[in-house]
């Protein structure tokens, strides 16, 4: 029997059921929000009966809807496997994946995502160069790295980049500083406090380049390597920093800190996946780059798509 269900008709359901929203889900699968809808009315067409219910709130799957959803959940796994079993197939099981990193907060998310590719790819030496790094790109060309977490797609001769995610930067400051009593941040709420950051170069903190500098701002600084030291510090009102919205949460959550939006429109920051073109076509590579993303998404607050780039 024919069916009229599609791979990407389950792509459009999980993306629904993981986000809560038609226009997050739309992003997720790379459709306009109508394109999406559209996909949506065609099945609730064809089986005369809906899937959801558009005025639930939380987003609620109907009987029917949860039966497609269970498939989805069923049969999407089974072909990326089979996926991978191909190209394990075509391109052998081996290889080398060494990754660098210029992202601090970057461990939060990249070591489960290192945990669930390495039983898929056990042939696959997969690896992180020690240390902070603030020129991953340069390891790929010197061919001492194979992929580097990266904070901008610039573009570069013989580098193709693959847009992981972006997200959310927030204020923090301790429960009882004064700064807690505004609901936004501007850039002079910055400009007396003391500004406690990971000890990088400016150009390499989004707070600082995007916001800050461009106003004139440049207050005093003070640098801690790690990230618990930064909500420490904070929280004992020596100073006030800006942190992804998931590393925060959790100290949110034990009311060690305070946390407020950046601007009226949020500052965002972006994570890209870059590797030697010569490489993007291998499967494994390939593979790696989307459990990132997928296992980002599915663990992490606050984040949003990035459009593809080469």
């Amino acid at each position: 029997m024919d069916s009229f269900i599609e791979l990407r008709h389950l792509k459009t359901l999980l993306a629904l059921e993981e986000t809560g929203s038609v226009s997050l889900a739309a992003k997720r699968v790379f459709l306009t929000q109508s394109a999406l809808s559209h996909q949506i009315r065609a099945l609730e067409n064809y089986y005369d009966t809906p899937l959801f219910e558009r005025k639930s709130t939380p987003f609620r799957f109907t009987p029917a809807g949860m039966r497609l959803l269970q498939l989805a959940h069923d049969l999407l796994p089974q072909v990326a496997a089979a996926e991978r079993d191909l190209a394990q197939i075509i391109e052998g099981e081996a290889g080398e994946l060494r990754v660098a990193v210029e992202c601090h907060t970057c461990f939060d998310w990249l070591m489960p995502a290192m945990g669930e590719f390495r039983p898929l790819w056990p042939q696959v030496e997969l690896d992180i160069v020690s240390g902070f790094h603030a020129d991953p790109v340069g390891l790929l060309l010197q061919h001492r790295a194979d992929i580097a977490i990266v904070s901008e797609a610039e573009p570069q001769t013989g580098i193709t980049y693959f847009p992981l995610f972006s997200y959310e930067m927030v204020g923090i400051c301790a429960k009882d500083h004064p700064l807690a009593a505004k609901q936004v941040w501007q850039a002079e709420d910055f400009a007396d406090e003391t500004l406690i950051t990971y000890p990088v170069p400016d150009d390499m903190l989004d707070l600082l380049k995007k916001v800050l500098l461009p106003r004139g701002i440049n207050p005093q600084r003070r640098h801690s390597e790690l990230t618990i030291a930064i909500i420490q510090l904070v929280a004992s009102r020596r100073g006030v920093a800006a942190l992804p919205y998931w590393t925060v949460m959790p100290y949110l959550e034990k009311d060690y800190v305070i946390a407020r939006p950046i601007t009226a429109d949020g500052l965002r920051s972006e994570l890209y996946a870059a590797m030697r073109s010569e490489d993007a076509g291998k499967s494994y590579l390939d593979n790696f780059c989307q459990i990132v993303r997928d296992r980002s998404f599915a663990d992490l607050e606050g984040l949003s798509v990035l459009e593809m780039k080469n």
